[in-house]
């Protein structure tokens, strides 16, 4: 198609000099929750760039983050097990016939990684002489630096620079710009992986999409994707919302008072609430599933109920599911059925307790045949899989379906408007912009 062609400003990693140089290559292998690997497509997504490299003659130092081991109040950073990268390790090692080294540096409790040792130049000397076919460093938000401003992140970053050759960035779904997705791009030749000029590429059909267009998300937070929301209101022909989000919306719209919605989301949801009002895109689900507890699915404590009975109940406990017949109503499924362009960012009830909901939206958008179907999220695609597997597993191989690797950074994307507008991809640009 021609709009999606490459930004000829993209310094891509085709144009790198690979041979016999020691590639710092950042992916987003961010999969592993509690010490195990819950889906690894971001892992298999990079293969491909992985490849290249070795068939190119680079050696690959690979960093990803997993999890958040840092206490965004207290700035502490912990190094626990379940965030280590030896599952992601274990897999490849498995997957690829290749020998993989994982260096070791002193924790300190309170800080994470200080900074790297002695011990990384030993296991450079491993990688150049063939003695191992990579390494990958530890959790790169083990680091200090990673997240940090100021003395330790300006040590990180040039730590980094000074151990490679080259810098080639494939973390499509690690869109905010910290020392590993940006700081280090300005030290040494940096350049674009294939994943990542794979995500951008598609980025331009939801950009640009093809209409009718429409799109689900669904979140357990409201005031964080506000700002994706607007913009994505303005763009689509119908939306639908779920999870908090949805609630979030009912409440404003009709002032209900739904359990555990905070007053400040509530006037935040407003906006949108005011926006639709005017241009009726939000399809709303009539019913949905109302909880007594806000995480368990209790026999006889919970119900489907529709919004309209919802109106004069001066309380109201959880919802926590899109009750399946909602997706069965007229206007929805004639919008779901006839778009040219579906963005799915969304589970759309609490799992795994309350499957029904997500599990019917996934399968009235793959009924569509003739759409052109785009998820994005790693709970998404992961509960997508769960639940319908074989419609999962057809979409990888179809070309009128992708699997974006990371949620945030599509809509960080949509509210920019501008698939070049995030700032590590911004890093890899002829003119840094």
């Amino acid at each position: 198609m021609e709009k999606e062609k490459l930004d000829s400003r993209l310094r891509k990693i085709q144009d790198a000099p690979l041979s016999n140089n020691i590639i710092l290559l950042r992916v987003d292998h961010n999969v592993v929750k509690k010490g195990r690997i819950t889906d690894p497509y971001r892992i298999d997504a990079t293969i491909q760039t992985l490849y290249y490299i070795a068939a190119n003659g680079g050696k690959p130092v690979l960093m990803t983050h997993v999890g958040r081991p840092r206490d965004k109040k207290t700035g502490r950073i912990t190094c626990r097990d379940q965030e280590s990268v030896r599952p992601i390790v274990d897999y490849l090692s498995q997957k690829l016939p290749v020998k993989i080294h994982v260096p070791e540096f002193p924790i300190d409790p309170e800080a994470g990684i200080v900074h790297m040792d002695d011990s990384m130049a030993g296991a450079l000397d491993l990688l150049k002489t063939g003695k191992m076919d990579m390494i990958y460093l530890p959790n790169i938000r083990w680091f200090k630096g990673e997240e940090a401003e100021g003395p330790e992140r300006e040590a990180l970053t040039e730590a980094m620079a000074s151990m490679a050759d080259l810098y080639v960035n494939d973390a499509f779904g690690s869109w905010r710009a910290h020392a590993s997705t940006y700081d280090v791009a300005a030290r040494i030749p940096s350049y674009a992986g294939l994943l990542l000029q794979k995500e951008l590429l598609n980025l331009h059909r939801v950009l640009e999409p093809e209409r009718p267009f429409a799109a689900v998300v669904a979140g357990a937070k409201y005031d964080t994707k506000i700002g994706p929301l607007k913009a994505l209101h303005k763009k689509v022909d119908h939306l639908i919302l779920g999870g908090l989000m949805y609630n979030t919306y009912l409440s404003a719209k009709y002032d209900l008072p739904i359990a555990g919605i905070s007053e400040s989301d509530r006037s935040l949801a407003m906006d949108m609430v005011a926006m639709d009002q005017k241009e009726n895109k939000i399809l709303e689900m009539p019913w949905v599933v109302e909880s007594d507890h806000p995480d368990q699915r209790v026999d006889g404590e919970y119900r489907s109920v529709d919004i309209d009975g919802l109106r004069d109940r001066t309380s109201i406990h959880y919802l926590l599911d899109v009750d399946p017949r909602s997706l069965e109503e007229n206007r929805v499924q004639e919008a779901v059925g006839s778009a040219k362009t579906l963005f799915v960012n969304a589970v759309m009830g609490m799992m795994p307790q309350f499957p029904e909901g997500s599990q019917a939206l996934y399968e009235a958008v793959t009924a569509n045949r003739g759409g052109l179907k785009l998820f994005a999220g790693g709970d998404t695609l992961q509960v997508f899989k769960e639940l319908c597997p074989g419609p999962y597993m057809t979409g990888l191989d179809d070309s009128r379906a992708y699997y974006f690797t990371g949620g945030g950074s599509v809509l960080s994307a949509i509210e920019q408007g501008d698939a070049y507008g995030l700032e590590p991809v911004q890093a890899l640009m002829e003119d840094g912009s």
